[in-house]
């Protein structure tokens, strides 16, 4: 398939394997932000088959797992309302909340549907103006852009009956943040292709000066990974500290301008709870005061909630780089895909579902 299979081409792999083995003299940290970037690296092999020294740690990039517990907790609250129809994309219907998921709830009788587009939650309201429909947004920067055309297309058609409960999260203060603590083993960043086609890739420059870091923006294919991991390489090797695109067939300095406007017209920066991670200012988007009127969280009233993570859940550790699937006593036995404790083992870009569904297993050491 054009634009496919010439990236999985085994001998252009093994050649940049090769180049990798004779550029690398030291041992060299490298994080990829996204979970889908992950979920190559690892269905792949491709971590495993890298030369010695150099290891991946596996970013916080999965909007799945970073949404907050409360707003899980909250969008179960809004579905659980007579005459609601809680609408959302189908990765999230099995993420764990405080009590139970959005697909249990909707097997005891909640109107949850899964949509394919938020526009399609725009026609519910539309076709059914005696529900009150809500639309569940979450996602880093690349899902913004149609869930602010959808608040746009509501608004214009002017429903009363729609509303959004918002959870988007922005990448760059996430790596500001992994960077700032003191115990940040990352020496280079894979940035997420797909957020870069949507914002460019100017606002990292200011990252790769300030904290030294090469940043490659990379695609998601094999050899995506494997040119990237080699850019970031070279450019650790000779000091230097830039932004460079492997992903040029997709991404340009600039993005998407028309996008970024939609969210800007639609949205404001605010702070926000990341699961597993914490509170990081200025990382999430809400509606700005000229659409807070499509906020489901303040139509519905939904504070107040007493959120619980598992205690045996380490999701954050996983999500933060720290530590691996692995490393969970859960893994694998009291925590799997189709019992998952935490998010990161139920998401399809989840660290420890790809770690799961490539059959990686605990180390098992010796007495």
């Amino acid at each position: 398939m054009k634009y496919l299979d010439e990236y999985r081409d085994p001998a252009l792999a093994r050649r940049l394997l090769d180049e990798l083995r004779r550029t690398a003299s030291a041992p060299w940290r490298i994080m990829e932000v996204c979970g889908g970037q992950t979920h190559t690296l690892v269905r792949q092999g491709i971590d495993e088959l890298l030369p010695a020294g150099i290891r991946m740690i596996h970013g916080p990039g999965c909007p799945v797992c970073v949404t907050p517990l409360e707003t899980l907790d909250r969008a179960m609250a809004i579905a659980g309302r007579p005459g609601t129809i809680l609408a959302s994309f189908g990765d999230m219907l099995r993420v764990p909340g405080t009590e139970t998921d959005l697909l249990s709830l909707r097997a005891r009788g909640a109107d949850v549907r899964v949509v394919y587009t938020p526009m399609d939650a725009v026609r519910i309201a539309r076709d059914l103006t005696d529900r009150q429909v809500v639309f569940l947004a979450v996602g880093f920067e690349t899902t913004a852009p149609a869930n602010a055309m959808a608040v746009l297309h509501a608004a214009r058609l002017g429903l009363a009956n729609f509303s959004m409960l918002v959870s988007h999260v922005l990448v760059p203060p996430a790596m500001t943040a992994l960077l700032e603590d003191p115990d940040c083993e990352v020496q280079a960043f894979l940035a997420a292709g797909h957020v870069c086609a949507v914002m460019g890739w100017r606002e990292y420059e200011p990252i790769a000066a300030r904290y030294r870091v090469p940043i490659v923006v990379t695609g998601f294919e094999p050899l995506d990974l494997l040119e990237g991991v080699l850019m970031a390489v070279r450019q650790l090797e000779q000091g230097r500290c830039e932004v460079e695109n492997q992903y040029v067939r997709a991404v340009r300095r600039s993005g998407n301008t028309e996008a970024q406007d939609a969210v800007r017209t639609v949205f404001r920066v605010t702070d926000r709870a990341w699961r597993g991670i914490g509170e990081l200012p200025g990382s999430g988007l809400e509606l700005s005061g000229a659409y807070a009127r499509f906020d489901a969280a303040r139509r519905f009233d939904v504070g107040g909630l007493r959120t619980v993570e598992d205690p045996e859940c380490i999701a954050g550790a996983v999500l933060t780089g720290a530590r691996l699937p692995t490393d969970c006593p859960a893994y694998g036995t009291r925590c799997t895909p189709r019992h998952p404790l935490g998010a990161p083992m139920v998401s399809a870009e989840g660290t420890c579902a790809a770690f799961h569904a490539a059959g990686r297993a605990k180390e098992v050491h010796a007495p």
